[in-house]
């Protein structure tokens, strides 16, 4: 078996110049990478009466297979991508949408409320690598997500194809997105099949709004949904109290009087709710 790339080396050592090439080159990842783009699109639920151009960023853009599939499409786009190789194929290939050279760990460096939507095609999962000792995962994922969620108009989407290799690590992308304020869930297409098996995570910005039905699948199999209030039970079943909780206010307590800091004393009614009555 392959080891994943991501295991290899960062990916702005492991796509180089040569490895850039190839991965351009080869005709089945670009119709792997096309199909997965176009799956992204139709999953950003874009408004099929407004007629004028959606200004899509492409995260992880490569060298613009994707942007090529946004441009057929009429969608004007921005690409970022950690790769200088990567990126100088995609000026060679005189793709439309402008370029920036940007790791995702460190936030989206946009103004809030620039893009119509965001996508991104195999990129995700390197951020659940601890490539330098100053990169932090949960750290570094919460930076992207919630830079990339003020970057977005309200009600917009973002839609990430990526290979999580394990529970924990879903686990880990879907609690920071919805730590930084997304709600959504993830999709997997045709999950009874080993080749055409893909995970989709769908993040929503706002309004109300189901996750999209998966391919291959009956009803809401494949589906696998998160909410805020989810994401706060899950932290709570690992062990740690719920916020605003008596337990929660006991340890807060004892901090504060291990700090020195002057503190009431613990009593029967400590976090007790009041009725609000008199």
């Amino acid at each position: 078996m392959s080891r994943r790339p991501e295991h290899i080396a960062p990916p702005e050592i492991f796509y180089n110049e040569d490895e850039a090439k190839k991965y351009t080159n080869n005709t089945r990842i670009i119709d792997i990478q096309v199909q997965m783009c176009e799956r992204a699109i139709e999953l950003l639920a874009l408004d099929p009466d407004d007629d004028s151009p959606q200004l899509i960023l492409d995260i992880g853009c490569g060298s613009g297979l994707s942007g090529s599939v946004l441009e057929e499409q009429g969608h004007v786009w921005i690409g970022i991508d950690i790769s200088n190789h990567m990126l100088d194929i995609a000026i060679d290939r005189e793709v439309e949408g402008d370029l920036l050279l940007g790791d995702m760990g460190q936030g989206m460096p946009f103004k809030p409320g620039t893009f119509d939507g965001a996508v991104s095609i195999s990129a995700l999962q390197w951020l659940c690598n601890a490539d330098k000792k100053s990169h932090v995962p949960p750290k570094r994922l919460y930076q992207f997500f919630s830079t990339l969620f003020s970057s977005l108009t309200r009600n917009a989407r973002a839609v990430f194809q990526f290979y999580p290799e394990t529970a924990d690590q879903i686990e880990l992308v879907t609690s920071q997105a919805m730590k930084a304020g997304f709600y959504g869930g993830i999709v997997v297409d045709y999950p009874n099949s080993a080749r055409a098996k893909k995970y989709f995570l769908v993040l929503m910005t706002g309004g109300v709004a189901k996750l999209p039905a998966a391919l291959g699948t009956d009803d809401s199999e494949g589906q696998i949904g998160y909410s805020r209030k989810q994401a706060e039970y899950a932290r709570n079943a690992r062990g740690k109290p719920l916020k605003k909780s008596r337990e929660w206010v006991l340890a807060k307590k004892e901090k504060r009087r291990q700090q020195g800091v002057e503190t009431r004393k613990d009593s029967r009614f400590t976090a007790r709710k009041r009725s609000g009555r008199f």
